[in-house]
């Protein structure tokens, strides 16, 4: 048996967007950056890299929500490649230059910031009287 997880902390790029699967299943999506900071050769490095997330049934919902860009998560799940070529994503952009899109599929997201702190960053949490950044959906959740 092969097991494979990826857990990410990071800051959404972008609000996060739903949509409906033809059988009428939520499927929510939205980029996180990570990054990490070194000392190189020619001094301090800031490396960022970006993973775009897909988030499935109930919890999908619940991040539409709760969720704006500039929110801190921690995400778990799995690398999700590309069927053609087993590796991630090539993209070319307008420039020419290639890219290379991470893709992970969630099991686990858990909110990070504060309603506070994500309405700083330009949104506000919606819902009832549940605190955001104490809320944890799991792979229990997924209704498949």
């Amino acid at each position: 048996m092969a097991f494979q997880t990826v857990i990410l902390v990071g800051n959404l790029g972008r609000d996060p967007e739903m949509r409906y699967t033809p059988s009428g299943e939520p499927v929510t999506s939205f980029s996180v950056a990570t990054s990490r900071e070194y000392t190189g050769k020619e001094g301090k490095v800031k490396e960022t890299t970006w993973f775009r997330i897909s988030v499935w049934g109930k919890m999908a919902e619940v991040c539409n929500n709760y969720l704006r860009k500039g929110s801190k998560v921690l995400v778990e799940g799995r690398l999700t490649p590309d069927p053609a070529t087993g590796a991630p994503r090539i993209w070319t952009g307008k420039d020419g230059r290639q890219g290379t899109s991470y893709e992970v599929t969630a099991s686990t997201v858990r909110f990070l910031s504060s309603r506070t702190e994500s309405a700083e960053g330009g949104g506000s949490y919606a819902g009832g009287g549940e605190d955001a950044g104490d809320m944890m959906v799991g792979e229990d959740d997924i209704p498949f």
